[in-house]
C-alpha cells in the first residue's frame, strides 16, 4: 500500500516537471510536452483574408514555436514578436509539417517570404534568414504566402495586447 501511494505521488509531482530545454510548456499525464495557450490576435493580408496567429512574445515561446505539433490549419498561424528589429533566423527543428515564413519590418511591412520551408529530418537543420531586419515573424501554413499572392513590401494589419 504504502509503495502504491509513493508511486501516486510521484508521478503526479512528474506532471510540473520543466520541459526539455527550457521551453513553455507542460508536461501532461502521457509525460510529453503540451503547449500552453498563448494570446491571440487577428492578421489581415492585403487581399482582406485574416487569419488568427497565437503570439510568440516571450523567448520560451519563440523558441518553441510550432515544434511537435502535427498540423496547423489553414486559418491558423503564429506571430513571433521580437523587442527590435534585427536579423532573426528560423529552423524547423522538431517541426512536422512545412510552413511559409514570413518576415516583417517595425512597420508591419514585407521584408522576407520563405515559401513551403520543410520539416527538418536530420541534424543539423537548415536555418532561414532574411537579409533585412524585422520585427514580426509570421508562421502560416505552407502556400498560403503564394495563394495570398504575397510581395515584398505588402502591409500586414494586426494589433498587439496591450501591456500591462
Amino acid at each position: 500500500m504504502e509503495w502504491t501511494l509513493a508511486w501516486v505521488v510521484a508521478s503526479s509531482l512528474s506532471l510540473f516537471a520543466p520541459t526539455p530545454a527550457g521551453l513553455s510548456g507542460s508536461v501532461g499525464p502521457s509525460g510529453m510536452s503540451q503547449p500552453v495557450q498563448l494570446a491571440e490576435a487577428a492578421v489581415r493580408f492585403p487581399s482582406g483574408t485574416t487569419i488568427q496567429a497565437e503570439l510568440a512574445l516571450t523567448p520560451d515561446q519563440r523558441a518553441r514555436g510550432l515544434m511537435f505539433r502535427d498540423s496547423l490549419p489553414a486559418n491558423r498561424g503564429m506571430l513571433f514578436v521580437f523587442p527590435e528589429p534585427s536579423f532573426h533566423d528560423f529552423w524547423m527543428k522538431n517541426c512536422r509539417f512545412p510552413i511559409d515564413i514570413i518576415w516583417l519590418s517595425a512597420e508591419k511591412r514585407i521584408v522576407h517570404i520563405e515559401r513551403a520551408v520543410p520539416p527538418c529530418k536530420e541534424d543539423p537543420c537548415p536555418t532561414y534568414g532574411s537579409l533585412r531586419k524585422a520585427q514580426y515573424v509570421i508562421e502560416v501554413v505552407a502556400e498560403l504566402s503564394s495563394r495570398e499572392k504575397l510581395r515584398l513590401g505588402d502591409p500586414i494589419q494586426f494589433e498587439l495586447p496591450k501591456e500591462d
